[in-house]
């Protein structure tokens, strides 16, 4: 019998934390979408509740889904300093998280997930959702952004650990 394998994305932010769960059969291509969807903090609390939820939040999810692995994306240049520092440490929470789970974690640039997802590493966000979309068979874009995103993350680990079988094999 095939193994299969499910993986949590997540696309970190402060306000927004995007989340995907995808599941995938071991050596097939047919990738299945479990659930989708975002945490959310207000910005009218201060940045160590906001953490804090974030990782009580996160926690609540893996109990749920019960991953087997999970895919962030890591940070990209940000115009605001400020902005980038708290993203860094909503970030830190989630893979302090993930790893206090004892979950193994892919980290992913944006360049890598969206090669895997439209082969071109410079796609605009359109593209990316229509592409998430068409991919995993959806009826409509997924929303929030931040859910489309982190559905992405989840299917660029899945393709890169298909290639890697295929490279151990």
């Amino acid at each position: 019998m095939k193994n299969k394998i499910k993986v949590l994305g997540i696309d970190p932010g402060t306000a927004i934390v995007g989340w995907g769960i995808l599941e995938q059969q071991d050596n097939s291509k047919e990738i299945k979408t479990i659930d989708y969807g975002q945490i959310t903090t207000s910005a009218d609390l201060p940045n160590p509740e906001r953490l804090n939820l974030i990782g009580e939040d996160l926690k609540e999810l893996i109990k749920e889904y019960k991953p087997d692995e999970v895919a962030v994306e890591e940070l990209f240049y940000f115009k605001n300093k400020k902005t980038v520092i708290t993203v860094a440490q909503a970030r830190g929470v989630i893979l302090y998280i993930c790893k206090n789970k004892k979950l193994p974690i892919g980290e992913y640039t944006p360049l890598q997930i969206k090669q895997a997802l439209t082969g071109y590493g410079r796609a605009d966000k359109k593209q990316m959702q229509l592409m998430i979309k068409n991919v995993l068979k959806l009826k409509e874009i997924p929303k929030p952004d931040d859910a489309a995103d982190a559905l992405a993350v989840s299917f660029c680990h899945l393709n890169s650990r298909l290639y890697q079988q295929k490279l151990n094999s």
